[in-house]
């Protein structure tokens, strides 16, 4: 076991204490990295609050990239020394689920109390989303991983592993957005502005971001937005209706996990439209519908993890994309902490203004 430093969460809502731990050295199939650069997502945050439970103590962060520094038996694809992103989406590739394509929603469970982390008197520390990368290092499945370009900076690296999948493949994957048809996106953060820029490489013809602050409504037109509409406003979706000719859109996003947004998705759908549900709320919250429009009007609703991705697949066009100048990511990052200023990072997200705040190490 090797001593590294961490994040750590002890209690659900509580600052994160930055402490030693130990790491175990990789296994079968398994790779250590060493953590360059980890952003910081409102998943991380909602999971500390303790907003769907889980063990304690654990160590978070999940959008992660780095270089790998060791490997174990029977690893292909990448090697000491490569610059990797590390992702959630730990994928056995023989469930049903896997092998239908779908490695997001991967059926072989992983148990992250038995992870490769322990506190440093040998205690149980749960290894959050398969990843536990508020960290120096990791270690993590070969399946999480996919190798990039030295050259690209790690801090834009890291973007990719999450936000920038869930949102773009949101729009690309579960959409399936086709050239011509209109979005809106509810919710201007993080992986909306992502959804955003998706629906611009996909060829959407009117992109209409919902948001609660002007603010946020500049941010989105400047990654791609035709049209925004506050959502303050009594009946935001007849705003929206306008922006689009006078019909609803193909597709709506939620990118937010806040009831309201989805309880007025449908209305900003079109005939034949599908909203997709990204966003996560805390468990226990409920929404309404009224499934007799549904029905009638031929829509649907669909749940999209990490925007139905194939990492192998999904990743390398969106960093072809990135060093094109096609795909915005430096101007995603609103800022640079190390980690011991992660608390204040956290605040600082959590006070919204946001896109993306990322810890960075010196190696």
């Amino acid at each position: 076991m090797q001593t590294i430093k961490a994040a750590v969460c002890h209690e659900f809502g509580a600052p994160l204490v930055i402490e030693d731990i130990h790491l175990r050295a990789p296994e079968i199939g398994e790779v250590e990295v060493t953590v360059h650069a980890v952003a910081i997502c409102h998943s991380d945050i909602s999971f500390a609050d303790g907003a769907w439970g889980g063990s304690l103590p654990a160590v978070y962060g999940h959008e992660a990239s780095g270089v790998v520094s060791a490997v174990g038996a029977n690893v292909n694809g990448v090697a000491v020394g490569d610059s990797v992103v590390v992702t959630l989406i730990r994928a056995c590739g023989t469930c049903t689920s896997c092998a239908g394509g779908k490695p997001t929603i991967c059926e072989t469970p992983y148990d992250g109390d038995a992870g490769p982390i322990r506190t440093t008197d040998n205690g149980m520390l749960h290894q959050a989303m398969a990843c536990g990368a508020f960290a120096e290092k990791v270690v993590v499945d070969q399946s999480q991983l996919v190798k990039v370009s030295a050259k690209m900076p790690k801090d834009a690296a890291s973007l990719i592993a999450c936000g920038v999948i869930t949102g773009v493949g949101a729009v690309v994957n579960a959409a399936g957005l086709r050239a011509g048809q209109d979005v809106v996106v509810i919710g201007a953060g993080g992986v909306g502005l992502n959804a955003i820029q998706g629906a611009r490489i996909a060829g959407a013809r009117r992109i209409v971001a919902v948001d609660m602050t002007e603010e946020k409504l500049a941010d989105a037109k400047s990654f791609g937005a035709t049209h925004g509409v506050l959502a303050t406003g009594d009946t935001p979706w007849r705003t929206a209706y306008k922006a689009l000719g006078g019909k609803g859109a193909e597709a709506v996003i939620v990118t937010v996990g806040a009831i309201p947004a989805y309880n007025q998705a449908l209305r900003y759908l079109g005939r034949g439209g599908k909203v997709v549900m990204v966003g996560m709320p805390h468990s226990g919250a409920m929404a309404e519908y009224e499934p007799v429009t549904v029905a009638f009007m031929g829509q649907g609703m669909v749940g999209s993890k990490m925007g139905d991705v194939v990492i192998q697949r999904d990743i390398p066009w969106m960093v072809d994309l990135y060093e094109q100048g096609r795909l915005q990511l430096d101007s995603l990052i609103s800022g640079r902490w190390s980690l011991d200023q992660i608390n204040e990072a956290i605040a600082d997200t959590k006070a919204g203004a946001a896109r993306r705040n990322v810890i960075v190490f010196d190696h």
